[in-house]
């Protein structure tokens, strides 16, 4: 009887495991809020970890605003044509004068994203709407299912279009200028750049952040950025923070 009795006690353990893990993956998702259309909301006030490199990963969890739980996994060493290493390394020797965010030119939307700040997003079922702490920049994103719009101007945010797959929103970003770094660590981009976001509501506190970035001029191939965000805490909101034409303090260019 003793070996009948431990199997049956091992099953029910077993049992017990399974239906516990099975909880386990399924909690999460069931506390995301979600819009009219029964799609995850990602509105909240978001802190992100900071970027500073985009082809390297963080070696710990404190988001940029000191919230603790963010993640960032780079590439490794980009992977640079011959013509986008001459690119950089002319920027190389050029931020020892100029970085454009000191000089309060706009970061530009791949770059606003891997600052220390946190960013704020508003949503609906046909629009998202992101507010980055840094220099007060604000990016809307339809989700109405529209294409870019043709012979677009190159800008520094360039244009974005949302679309759904399953519970994840992938914003598809073209029409940019090439004034803007992805990064603080000077890696450039051309107006060729196509950017790929993916996000996706973990949980009721962590947004999952992919951005894939290709730009045959620039790089032999397309390569992937994951982040992790964190929800801050009631109370916090996003501070005004302005940058003044003709910044002189810029010896402090790379703090963010």
């Amino acid at each position: 009887m003793l070996p009948v009795r431990i199997h049956i006690l091992n099953l029910i353990a077993a049992t017990v495991l399974v239906a516990g893990i099975s909880t386990g993956q399924t909690t999460g998702k069931a506390t995301i809020p979600r819009l009219s259309n029964g799609k995850p909301d990602l509105s909240g006030i978001w802190d992100k970890p900071r970027v500073q490199d985009m082809s390297q990963s963080s070696t710990g969890a404190q988001c940029g605003s000191l919230t603790m739980g963010c993640k960032q996994e780079g590439p490794g060493q980009l992977p640079f044509t011959a013509a986008g290493l001459a690119k950089y390394n002319q920027r190389d020797e050029e931020a020892i004068v100029f970085d454009p965010g000191a000089h309060c030119w706009p970061e530009g939307y791949v770059r606003s994203w891997g600052t220390s700040y946190p960013a704020e997003i508003f949503q609906t079922p046909s629009r998202m709407a992101v507010l980055f702490e840094n220099y007060g920049a604000f990016h809307v994103i339809p989700t109405d299912g529209r294409e870019h719009p043709k012979n677009l101007e190159p800008a520094w945010f360039g244009n974005s279009v949302g679309s759904w797959e399953g519970d994840t929103l992938v914003v598809d970003s073209i029409g940019f200028n090439d004034k803007t770094w992805i990064d603080t660590a000077r890696h450039p981009h051309s107006e060729a750049m196509h950017v790929v976001e993916r996000f996706d509501r973990l949980d009721a506190t962590h947004l999952g952040y992919q951005v894939t970035i290709e730009d045959p001029g620039i790089f032999t191939r397309a390569f992937t950025n994951k982040r992790v965000f964190v929800l801050m805490k009631p109370g916090q909101e996003l501070m005004e923070l302005v940058c003044e034409e003709n910044n002189k303090d810029v010896l402090d260019r790379h703090v963010r």
